[in-house]
């Protein structure tokens, strides 16, 4: 084997959001510590890209036990110093950065209003990229629980909304498939493989699916 490897990790605070045992960015974590202990058991070399808007930090792809220690401290310990999240920005550092052909992960909840469909399909040509989308439950089915108030975890605004509405969560409903399809369809364009995990499911079995699929 002897690869190069890289994990591309959102940290945007859209992550912080969880309803079940663990939050998205928990889940996050460990997804990315599962395949950079893979990757060293392969003797594959490992790196990792922190993004939100902006390229947060870099690891350079390295080898070694005490490398991989140092990157799972720094999953789990890395504060970023925006909110936002534009996935265009670590695919287009992944192009210019690596030289050299890698298998790099994407580990998002894909939630970005921007368009980045030709930074991905320039990516993938260079490098084979694979997403890993990470959700709630609660985005695409809201609960009947009343009256609750939400706040945008990327801005500032806070508003209340019904939950008592079937207008207001079929609304909701409509925005998560809708957020969901786009995903999909821009991943296929551009031959993305990619998987989504639920954080009340077992992200295990979604991983080994994948890779199942792609040999």
């Amino acid at each position: 084997r002897e690869l190069t490897v890289m994990l591309l990790v959102d940290l945007s605070e859209s992550l912080d959001f969880g309803t079940s045992t663990r939050t998205k960015r928990e889940m996050l974590a460990e997804i990315a510590a599962t395949i950079a202990f893979a990757a060293i058991q392969n003797n594959d070399k490992i790196g990792v890209i922190f993004f939100t808007d902006r390229i947060e930090k870099f690891i350079p792809p390295q080898k070694g036990r005490k490398h991989i220690l140092y990157i799972i401290r720094e999953l789990l310990n890395i504060e970023p110093e925006s909110k936002r999240t534009d996935i265009k920005v670590p695919l287009e550092f992944l192009t210019n950065a690596l030289k050299k052909r890698c298998t790099a992960f994407m580990l998002s909840d894909f939630i970005c209003t921007g368009d980045y469909k030709n930074a991905m399909t320039i990516a993938n040509r260079k490098h084979d990229l694979v997403a890993i989308q990470v959700y709630d439950r609660r985005l695409a089915e809201l609960p009947n629980i009343g009256l609750v108030k939400v706040r945008d975890a990327e801005g500032e605004d806070e508003i209340y909304i019904d939950t008592s509405s079937k207008k207001v969560r079929e609304a909701q409903r409509v925005w998560w498939n809708t957020q969901s399809n786009v995903l999909k369809d821009t991943l296929q364009r551009s031959r993305v493989d990619y998987v989504s995990v639920r954080t009340d499911q077992d992200y295990v079995k979604a991983l080994l699916a994948l890779f199942a699929q792609r040999n």
